[in-house]
């Protein structure tokens, strides 16, 4: 037994980060799916893969909030807290290899940190591994696809459209930049450790409301 781990929503500024792990024997099923790098395929192709996914692999997912996200940010890296959420999603089934997505410019240190924090199985951790290995491109697509629905599920809150949750989105900042202006504070699920936002709250403290 194998395993594959992602995750979706790193460098995101608004909603949780997302570690999808996916479980088999072998590729095979995988490959006749035709997964592939989640961030590669549309998101209906997504949704039908992770039905696909689900019915001929276990599967997981470990959810960590931006509030979760900020309060470990202030004793750990965001590597450190990936790291964290690969091991315990792979932690579920004994298995012998592990395949990773490596979030940490250096491969092999990675790659012998979780050895030894999970004191078992192979550890194989490359970047771009989503698009090496099929059993974590499906853990991506397992990660992408809960995270998107969980931002549908904000949106459905807030009663308008938020972006992506990512930095680069404009309707992303859009959105942060006028919450915080009518309420002087950011909007719930937002990563108030990023420092987009730290900026955005630094200006709004600054201001008076007439000034906006």
């Amino acid at each position: 037994m194998m395993c594959g781990v992602d995750e979706a929503g790193r460098g995101s500024v608004l909603g949780p980060l997302v570690v999808g792990v996916v479980y088999s024997g072998s590729d095979d099923a995988l490959i006749e799916i035709g997964v592939k790098d989640s961030k590669k395929l549309s998101p209906k192709t997504r949704e039908r893969m992770y039905d696909q996914i689900a019915d001929v692999c276990e599967i997981g997912v470990i959810v960590i909030s931006a509030a979760e996200i900020d309060e470990k940010r202030k004793s750990a890296s965001l590597n450190d807290i990936e790291l964290e959420m690969f091991v315990r999603a792979c932690s579920k089934i004994p298995v012998s290899a592990v395949y990773a997505d490596c979030p940490d410019v250096n491969e092999s240190a990675f790659s012998k940190e979780m050895g030894r924090m999970m004191k078992g199985p192979e550890i194989i951790a490359r970047h771009k591994a989503d698009d090496i290995f099929p059993i974590v491109s499906a853990a991506s697509i397992i990660a992408k696809v809960t995270r998107d629905r969980m931002i549908a599920d904000i949106q459905k809150e807030f009663g308008t459209d938020i972006g992506s949750g990512y930095p680069s989105d404009v309707r992303t900042m859009e959105f942060i930049e006028k919450w915080i202006k009518d309420n002087r504070c950011p909007p719930p699920y937002t990563r108030c450790s990023w420092e987009p936002v730290r900026q955005m709250m630094t200006v709004s403290k600054n201001t008076r409301i007439s000034d906006w």
